[in-house]
């Protein structure tokens, strides 16, 4: 089969094995590869990766142990277990079996061993943020409005800091924006601030921030035609399930909303491999689960694969496995009821095989055997296979820190992620905003003091006024009074003319009484009669 993928050799049938070929134009329907430690999922996980890639289909996988790097060097014959991979090419048929490299991209959430991918806290959206954090639905809600407020103010969230400070502002005007979009509490707040420390903790910051990701940067192909093999550093990662699982949905997410309807293809637009799958459904609340369904149920019309790699078929949801297509199911252990739980569940997903007894067969695969139903050209699925897997041709084992450098240093994206830009955003707009009201109310203050100051001097120069005002007056009515005083020569002069109109006055009144009563004498001037004239006229004449 040209246009599929060999995956391994069916058990031997009366014409010989049946050869097991993934089919590229159903490959996009997704798939599983399942199975216990050790029984050999994680080199079935590079086969199938590797085929992908020569057939021009770009690639992203998580490296959760750090042994998938390898799949960017060719093999060695004098590698490890070199020889038992030779055998089984050759036990399979696979007469032109020889080693190959791929091309490769390093990414790193931490930029520690590869470029580092970032997104923006706006990108990421509140409902994955507070999957991230764990919070309640209150608590979502608010984070909801945080976000609600930031857009429509035009604020940017691209890291960690600007949603402190978005926080830090819904915090401070709870009242105001509980009127206009519902109750904001100050707990609440608090609630999440402190669940972005822990993020930031466990390295959330690295992830959040620009240059954000290109999507289209995962769908490469080098000038042989062959796609990149986007390869994450997981290792770390891994400590922080929480970070690792959101990043991965975040990441599907990212690429439906991105890329264009493109119903099947006659290939993938993009393959994923999620290891350690069960961490994206751990304790994922309801309406998490949902998204993940309805993303991974719709992302296959966009021409993306996504092939979930787990020990325990039941750690996939229902709704979920539903949706998965092409199936490999390495070993599995009856230890425990949970096992054996397992196991029927996993039988029960395959089309029966009348000369199988699947759930016997899971318990006695051998390192390097699985059983394989893929889906058929009309879309079925095929009947399950016990399956010898074939063997990958790139180094199983991972990279040292030169070859991963030299890798890196020939990257088609080298220079584009490995700086962090740090442009204008929320935490600079409203900094720059409490800055200026800081300012406003500071010179507000400093106005009403002057004003104050202003107030309490006119009132001291008022007061002052008025006492001048007061002894003005004073003066005014001293001087006022000290001129209607008669002066010395008014005086004399009033005195002269008493002292003239008196004897004026006596001379008269002599004269007259002399003139009424007779005689000459002085008695008779003198008498009782005299002197009432004299007093009359003297009086008139002061």
């Amino acid at each position: 089969m040209s246009d599929g993928i060999f995956i391994g050799l069916g058990a031997p049938e009366k014409d010989g094995g049946l050869p097991q070929y993934l089919n590229l134009r159903r490959a996009n329907r997704h798939g599983l590869i399942a199975g216990a430690t050790g029984t050999g999922k994680t080199v079935t996980l590079q086969g199938i990766a590797e085929s992908f890639s020569a057939l021009g289909v770009p690639v992203f996988l998580s490296d959760v142990k750090g042994d998938l790097s390898g799949i960017s060097m060719a093999g060695s014959p004098t590698a490890k277990n070199a020889d038992k991979l030779v055998e089984r090419a050759r036990e399979i048929g696979l007469e032109n079996y020889s080693y190959a490299d791929n091309p490769a991209i390093f990414w790193d959430l931490y930029g520690e061993q590869g470029h580092p991918i970032r997104t923006t806290v706006s990108e990421m959206g509140p409902l994955l943020l507070s999957r991230l954090m764990g919070l309640n639905d209150t608590q979502e809600g608010v984070l909801s409005i945080a976000f609600k407020y930031a857009d429509e103010e035009g604020l940017l969230l691209l890291d960690l800091g600007d949603l402190q400070s978005m926080l830090a502002y819904c915090a401070e005007n709870a009242d105001s924006l509980s009127a206009r979009y519902g109750n904001v509490t100050k707990a609440s707040v608090g609630a999440i601030q402190r669940q972005l420390l822990q993020l930031e903790s466990q390295g959330g910051a690295h992830f959040f921030g620009e240059p954000a990701l290109d999507i289209h940067d995962f769908l490469k192909v080098d000038d042989k035609g062959r796609g990149y093999i986007n390869i994450l550093a997981a290792d770390r990662l891994m400590q922080s399930p929480k970070l690792y699982a959101t990043f991965l949905l975040w990441l599907l997410s990212e690429l439906f909303e991105t890329l264009p309807e493109v119903g099947d293809p006659d290939k993938p637009v993009l393959v994923f491999f999620f290891d350690e799958a069960h961490l994206l459904f751990d304790d994922v609340p309801p309406a998490l689960e949902d998204k993940i369904e309805q993303v991974v149920r719709l992302i296959r019309s966009k021409g993306v694969g996504v092939y979930f790699v787990t020990q325990n078929p039941i750690d996939i949801p229902e709704a979920v496995a539903g949706q998965l297509g092409n199936r490999v199911q390495h070993a599995l252990r009856a230890f425990t009821p949970r096992d054996q739980k397992a196991i029927k569940a996993a039988a029960d997903t395959f089309r029966i095989n009348p000369d199988l007894n699947v759930e016997t067969a899971i318990t006695e695969l051998k390192v390097g055997e699985a059983l394989v139903s893929l889906l058929q050209e009309d879309g079925s699925p095929g009947i399950v296979q016990r399956t010898l897997i074939a063997p990958p041709r790139s180094r199983l084992g991972p990279v040292d820190a030169k070859e991963r450098a030299i890798i890196q240093s020939i990257s088609p994206c080298t220079g584009k992620y490995d700086t962090a830009v740090n442009r204008e955003s929320a935490q600079e707009i409203l900094a720059a905003r409490g800055q200026a009201a800081a300012a406003a109310a500071e010179a507000a203050k400093a106005q009403a003091e002057a004003d104050k100051a202003a107030a309490a001097q006119a009132k001291v120069e008022a007061k002052q006024r008025e006492q001048e005002l007061k002894e003005q007056a004073r003066r005014d009515a001293a001087a006022a009074r000290e001129a209607a005083k008669p002066s010395a020569l008014d005086k004399a002069v009033q005195s002269a003319t008493r002292s003239a109109a008196s004897s004026v006055g006596r001379q008269v009144a002599n004269e007259l009484g002399r003139a009424v009563f007779g005689g000459s004498s002085r008695k008779s001037s003198g008498g009782i009669a005299g002197k009432l004239v004299r007093g009359i006229l003297g009086g008139l004449f002061k």
